[in-house]
């Protein structure tokens, strides 16, 4: 008589610690969840394991588009661009991974490590970025997390280009985007725990230095304006509409009582720009007419 090799396998300890502590009579995934919240609340479960195990059986069920960053989100580095601008959008972001990309967004030429920029230190005139773009990984937005979870694995990337059905991009998923929905949140050196956003930063003297890619949502919500969200994504989008040009540095314009002054930018886009209430718009709304 045959013995049944899967019986006989001793069980890992966790699962003997779960059987031991659980009534695992769940029928369903969402059963043991509830087991899982009971065992929480009684304390039965050590520090945040109740939250890493149901982390676990949710992971499965999520797809790259429930946890990606949008596209109207990401900082891209353009593949004509030089060492300096390069390094300013660095500054800026301070990211260690960027993708790049022709100058259409949905051109995806790879992927650029801010680390590899290191060795042209000193001799930047001998910059080409061709000799250090890397291979992108690219998912889908339908893609389980459980199958993203081995891609990244197996390339040891971490970061992956999101696409969409028609093979443009969508977003961006990074392996700590992944680690998050089974640990909780990672905070790292670049989190900024008292500023709800890196996009706007206040100046205490009622300016703002924004990024322009910046989504209008984000902008309407630090600071009380109401832009139109269905036309444009970004704030970028409204002041390139409003002028009817790539602004230049120096360029002004007053929308909806603020001004917006062009920091920085090239020749395809703007990158930062000073955002503060417009005086001469306030006055004119409280000094009556003589």
């Amino acid at each position: 008589m045959k013995t049944d090799i899967g019986d006989s396998r001793p069980r890992p300890r966790w699962k003997q610690w779960l059987i031991k502590q659980l009534d695992l009579t769940s029928q369903c995934t969402e059963d043991l969840m509830e087991d899982l919240q009971r065992a929480n609340e009684k304390n039965l479960l050590p520090g945040e394991m109740a939250g890493m195990l149901q982390g676990v059986l949710e992971f499965g069920a999520l797809q790259v588009r429930d946890i990606m960053v949008p596209r109207s989100q990401i900082n891209f580095i353009y593949h004509e661009d030089n060492f300096t601008q390069i390094l300013a959008r660095i500054a800026q972001t301070e990211h260690s991974r960027y993708p790049v990309v022709d100058e259409d967004r949905d051109d995806l030429v790879g992927v650029l490590l801010a680390k590899d920029l290191l060795k042209y230190s000193g001799r930047e005139s001998e910059f080409q970025i061709d000799d250090i773009i890397r291979p992108a990984l690219i998912v889908p937005e339908s893609q389980r997390l459980n199958r993203l979870l081995t891609e990244f694995r197996r390339t040891r990337n971490h970061m992956a280009v999101v696409i969409d059905e028609y093979s443009g991009i969508s977003g961006l998923v990074t392996f700590e985007d992944v680690l998050e929905q089974i640990v909780g949140d990672i905070d790292d050196e670049h989190d900024d725990k008292e500023d709800v956003s890196s996009n706007i930063v206040p100046q205490g003297d009622g300016r703002f230095i924004v990024e322009a890619m910046t989504p209008i949502d984000e902008f309407n919500s630090i600071l009380g304006t109401t832009f139109d969200t269905n036309e444009f994504d970004t704030i970028a989008g409204i002041i390139i509409h409003e002028l009817g040009k790539i602004p230049r540095q120096g360029d002004e314009l007053v929308l909806d009582g603020w001004l917006f002054r062009v920091l920085s930018s090239d020749s395809r886009r703007i990158l930062l720009l000073e955002v503060l209430p417009n005086i001469d718009c306030h006055i004119s709304e409280q000094t009556p007419a003589l």
